[in-house]
């Protein structure tokens, strides 16, 4: 094994995560016996008797400098990032601001490890996680999915024991336990019971149901086609994405988590070749600083730091471009891209006085259509993913109505025939952090850039996933493996040796 020297370069690549820390932190330690020997020096003098009693302060501030303070010798500028960090999260959605949350609770000692979230836009505008419907279910096919919905579902049960703040008001998403309905037809029966089998081996608590158990249970919904249902009985249902996402950003700022308003915009990095069996030369590479350029200006400040987590989103193949994932030969490693794509989904509002009451789930048709109650004023949200062939253009978020009226509502009309009668209210459009490559999360490290990890190409149910994954991450660089759920089938190997992580309940 190679090993990077810490001299010179400061290349930390393939040393412990605590030996990283300790010689990214070693200069500090440096100046604090400078101090306490120019402290010793003064006091031979009498007359600089007032000058010790300022060295006596310089020397405290220093000692509490140190990991396990939060004194920083330099003025930090709310915002802007510190000049060092010991782990750079690249995305402050909620997928960032959950791990930076478990780091912080994983740490053995207050402060031992510094911790910087980058987010491009405060206002989360155009945010993937604000522009989710919010739902959550343990219906997946893989489990892995599954029990990443479950522990998920656990910590928002006892959300008030995780994301509370003392002296600020208790945590609400204002979680709606409707569950999800899934109707299948003849020819995605099949798929769906053996989903429900797999789902009920993992100790998920689902139901299949006929059409006239579907009738009974629904009776606002048109049965015509169906063959058979699966319903979820409990952790599941939707909640507000907005709320979580400032219940961990509020939680992780107040255990010392750095936020910072800034756009990555490239690495600082050193390299070195390694040589394979067969004698091939291959390039590690390290990032040692991360350039974050600052809102409104053409200026960026590097942060030193010793590893990154790419976690953001749609945007999370280019940033994996700015260090050269992608770039190599053709058929090599180091030609393989983060297959991560920004994809446009629209969301609809609409409102139908006579639609479905307080008993309506989520509900997914046949044909890929969904709705959920919004509130108890008649209101719903409900969209469509296209197809391949009907993806639109990424480069705004303008909504589509025509899809809407074309697309989505003869489906709702079909199903529920309240719906024929429905007026839409409005809608907005989001982005998936879309996997082209089997649309499942990217979870771990890269082979070749040693200090990259990633949490990542979720393909919609990165939201409900958030803190299960996001201690996940923690736990891989913390404790150096998986602890509480093995997510190992998710690493960027996988796409090296061609081998496809397949979910078949995408919506």
């Amino acid at each position: 094994m190679f090993l990077w020297s810490c001299c010179g370069s400061r290349a930390l690549g393939f040393l412990s995560f605590p030996h990283r820390c300790a010689c990214l932190l070693g200069r500090r330690q440096g100046r604090a016996a400078v101090s306490s020997s120019s402290g010793a020096h003064a006091r031979k003098r009498d007359f600089i008797q007032d000058l010790e009693k300022e060295f006596v302060k310089i020397r405290q501030k220093t000692k509490e400098a140190l990991p396990g303070s939060g004194w920083s010798p330099l003025h930090q500028t709310p915002g802007l990032p510190p000049e060092w960090a010991d782990i750079v999260i690249v995305g402050g959605g909620v997928i960032g601001w959950s791990t930076a949350y478990w780091l912080k609770k994983k740490e053995a000692i207050r402060e031992g490890v510094r911790v910087v979230v980058i987010e491009r836009d405060p206002t989360y505008a155009k945010a993937s996680t604000v522009l989710s419907v919010g739902g959550i279910r343990q219906q997946f096919s893989r489990p892995e999915n599954i029990h990443l919905s479950m522990q998920s579902a656990h910590f928002l049960r006892n959300i008030q024991e995780h994301l509370n703040v003392v002296n600020e008001e208790p945590v609400d998403i204002q979680f709606n336990p409707s569950g999800y309905l899934f109707l299948a037809g003849k020819e995605q029966s099949e798929i769906l019971e053996e989903n429900y089998r797999t789902q009920r081996a993992e100790g998920a608590a689902v139901t299949l149901l006929t059409p006239q158990q579907l009738q009974r249970r629904f009776p606002w919904i048109n049965t015509d086609g169906i063959t058979v249902a699966s319903y979820g009985l409990e952790n599941e249902g939707w909640f507000d994405p907005w709320l979580l996402l400032n219940a961990f950003r509020r939680k992780a700022i107040s255990m010392g988590v750095y936020s910072c308003h800034g756009e990555v915009v490239g690495f600082q990095y050193s390299t070195r070749d390694m040589k394979t069996d067969d004698g091939r030369s291959v390039a590690l590479k390290r990032i040692h600083h991360v350039n974050v350029r600052m809102p409104n200006s053409m200026e960026y400040q590097p942060v030193e730091c010793a590893l990154i987590i790419n976690e953001a989103g749609a945007w999370s193949g280019k940033v994996a471009e700015m260090i050269g994932i992608g770039n190599g030969p053709e058929g090599t490693l180091e030609g393989i891209k983060l297959p991560v794509e920004p994809r446009k989904r629209y969301v609809y509002v609409f409102h139908c006085p006579h639609g479905p009451g307080l008993e309506c789930p989520l509900i997914i048709d046949q044909k890929g259509v969904y709705f959920r109650r919004e509130g108890l004023g008649g209101n719903y949200l409900g969209g469509l993913s296209p197809t391949e062939e009907e993806e639109p253009d990424i480069s705004d978020l303008e909504v589509d109505y025509k899809y809407f009226d074309e697309a989505v509502w003869p489906n709702l009309a079909q199903r529920v025939p309240a719906f024929e009668s429905l007026k839409l209210k409005s809608a907005w459009a989001g982005y998936y952090d879309y996997n082209t490559f089997d649309q499942n999360a990217i979870i771990g490290t890269h082979p070749l850039v040693t200090n990259m990890y990633f949490a990542t190409g979720f393909s919609g149910h990165g939201l409900q996933h958030s803190p299960a994954v996001g201690r996940a991450i923690a736990e891989l660089i913390l404790d150096g493996k998986f602890k509480t759920l093995d997510l190992g089938a998710f690493d960027f190997i996988r796409f090296y040796r061609g081998n496809k992580v397949m979910e078949n309940n995408i919506v």
